[in-house]
């Protein structure tokens, strides 16, 4: 039995989803999706949601139940919050700068990389200056002497 699959996906508010046979649309305030669902699985709208059951129990069946109520789930996630990937830069020499409308990265290569942004992004940087532990004191200790043995 799948754990992802017996939970139903909660349609938030000013979201609109429609399911038609085996088509789920939804829309919302960053555009319009939609997915076939294999016909494996039944979907349908319950209480505000949409509910994804299999079929039959067979080993496909069971396997695009999880997928489908993922696929409807991310359809949600994307009409409603976007795409937002998150990068951290870590390292000495390694920063990122935004100049306008040019996002300028130094990545250790011999040379920046400079890539336009698109107008649809907004880069945020944040700075961890006071998350980095202390620098390591430069003091080095000395070998051990080793003695032959006789």
């Amino acid at each position: 039995m799948s754990r992802i699959g017996k939970k139903p996906v909660p349609v938030p508010a000013g979201v609109t989803a429609n399911v038609a046979g085996q088509l789920v649309k939804i829309k919302g305030a960053k555009g319009e999706l939609s997915f076939t669902v294999p016909d494996d699985v039944s979907v349908a709208m319950e209480n505000g949601a949409i509910a994804v059951q299999p079929r039959s129990q067979s080993k496909r069946a069971r396997s695009l139940w999880g997928t489908s109520r993922a696929r409807i789930a991310n359809l949600v996630t994307g009409t409603t919050a976007g795409f937002e990937k998150k990068l951290e830069i870590n390292g000495v020499g390694y920063k990122a700068a935004v100049t306008g409308k040019v996002l300028k990265l130094s990545l250790g290569y011999s040379h920046d990389i400079r890539r336009s942004r698109p107008k649809s992004s907004s880069p945020a940087s944040t700075s961890r200056s006071s998350a980095r532990p202390p620098p390591r004191s430069a003091t080095i200790a000395a070998p051990s002497p080793i003695r032959a043995r006789a």
